[in-house]
């Protein structure tokens, strides 16, 4: 999180969205937001999901974030898991900052503060990812203090084969999990369907599921302090979004 800026309860938030170009599933994270919340979305050009793809995607960051802040946006949030752990948030966010004189989020960055938020230190990874990419992403986590217990899920070579997994995948992913040592899963990546099956997936599992645009909107809301209730979509969205959770 960069910044922070109050939001009148009488006006729309406009958020100036970061989403790769095929990624197909930006649409989740406006179907889990708050009515007076709107996200508008410019693509980076992304067309595969290895690492080299990633740290591509930054590439004419600035025009990008440019363009958004042409819509006089509240915030920037840059929104893919990998790219911005691969990329170094804390670099995105001094570029877009630069450019844009707005307060900005990474994913990343949301992913691991929702994490710390749940107090979930023991982690089951699910995710879409090559294997390059699923390594770089358990080695960041546990780096920071988490154990990654577990990992599993498809290997996509596109960003269209992440976004064209069904929800009811990630459920079935969850159950053959062993939840036993566990305090949360996280589902890793922005490219991926999973709002419709997150209370689901919950309920199936007796676990708290982060996932990647779940914990973008909470830190979005978080930074533009907007309280609104969101019943739905999983316990880091229901427990609120200061301090930390009291029971996890």
């Amino acid at each position: 999180m960069y910044g922070e800026v109050k939001t009148p309860a009488s006006r729309v938030a406009r958020v100036g969205h970061l989403y790769p170009s095929g990624g197909l599933c930006d649409g989740e994270i406006q179907l889990m937001a708050p009515n007076r919340v709107q996200f508008l979305t410019t693509r980076l050009p992304f067309r595969a999901t290895g690492v080299a793809d990633d740290l591509a995607l930054a590439d004419d960051l600035e025009l990008h974030a440019g363009l958004l802040a042409d819509a006089a946006v509240d915030l920037i949030a840059f929104n893919c898991t990998a790219a911005s752990m691969l990329l170094g948030p804390e670099t995105l966010r001094r570029r877009i900052a630069a450019e844009t004189s707005l307060p900005v989020v990474t994913t990343i960055e949301a992913v691991v503060e929702a994490l710390r938020h749940l107090r979930a230190e023991r982690i089951l990874l699910l995710d879409p990812y090559p294997p390059e990419v699923e390594e770089r992403e358990i080695d960041h986590l546990e780096r920071l203090g988490f154990t990654v217990l577990d990992a599993r899920g498809p290997s996509c070579l596109t960003p269209v084969e992440q976004g064209l997994i069904p929800p009811e995948y990630w459920l079935t992913a969850a159950l053959e999990f062993d939840r036993r040592e566990a305090d949360a899963i996280l589902l890793s990546c922005a490219g991926t369907r999973v709002a419709e099956a997150h209370h689901w997936i919950e309920a199936a599992t007796g676990l708290p599921l982060i996932t990647s645009n779940q914990a973008l909107l909470w830190d979005v809301l978080r930074t533009l302090r907007i309280d609104d209730p969101i019943p739905r979509f999983g316990r880091l969205l229901t427990a609120g979004r200061s301090g930390t959770e009291e029971t996890a």
